[in-house]
């Protein structure tokens, strides 16, 4: 019979023989023997002892064979972490009663929740309600600037017909302007040739130096033009008001 065995049926036998010994009339002789057999000391409680270590065929530690039997792994501290508060009320959050854990060490001391409220109060200085009006009114306030946003957006849109005609015009104008330069370039360049009754080559000397020459005459009676339109402009709107007094 192998190790297992035995020590499977050990425990059985000697049952069943001390069940047979306080149950049978035996001679004294006998219960004296068998009073040795159930001696409580301390050498049958050692004996015990070595026999449930080594039913412990997995050769685990005290403390990891209790930890996988759901149980505390020391009675008593092994090192200085075992006496803090940290580790009995991890342990007591385990195990539970069986830690053998005063319940009233998880509960937090005067200073620990003095330290808390201060804690908290550097940390999260308003209230529940005044957070969440802060957020309230945040949210409104971005609310207020996508609403506006949004207006401003609609308005621009609805002026998008107005800026593309006046893009238009400004092109037309533009190309218009163009058309009479070169209108007018070119009746100055004829102009330049019948003075000289002859063709001329437009790059000649002479040809440039008569061409600015009708070009500043032109500027200079284009801005009499304009400054007759202007003068009688002026008289026009003071004959106007003038008519006006006189009503």
């Amino acid at each position: 019979m192998n190790l297992c065995l035995r020590n499977r049926f050990r425990p059985n036998l000697l049952n069943s023989f001390i069940r047979f010994a306080t149950t049978t009339n035996l001679p004294e002789s006998i219960e004296q023997n068998e009073q040795v057999l159930i001696d409580d000391s301390d050498e049958a409680l050692a004996r015990e002892a070595e026999i449930e270590k080594k039913r412990n065929v997995s050769r685990l530690s005290a403390a990891h064979f209790n930890q996988i039997n759901d149980r505390r792994p020391y009675d008593e501290p092994k090192h200085l972490a075992h006496l803090t508060v940290k580790y009995h009320r991890k342990l007591y959050g385990k195990y539970g009663s069986l830690s053998g854990v005063n319940p009233s060490l998880c509960w937090p001391s005067k200073k620990d929740i003095q330290e808390k409220l201060e804690y908290e109060s550097v940390t999260f200085p308003f209230t529940i309600k005044e957070m969440m009006d802060a957020a309230a009114e945040k949210r409104r306030a971005e609310q207020e600037v996508i609403d506006k946003r949004e207006k401003e957006l609609a308005a621009k849109i609805t002026k998008v017909a107005a800026w593309k005609k006046d893009l238009q015009d400004k092109l037309a104008k533009k190309m218009a302007d163009a058309q009479a330069a070169k209108v007018k370039k070119e009746r100055l360049v004829d102009e330049v040739r019948r003075h000289f009754g002859f063709t001329l080559d437009p790059r000649d000397e002479r040809f440039q130096e008569m061409l600015a020459k009708r070009e500043k005459e032109q500027k200079k009676l284009e801005k009499m033009a304009r400054k007759e339109a202007k003068e009688k402009q002026m008289i026009a709107k003071l004959q106007q008001k003038n008519a006006e007094l006189e009503k």
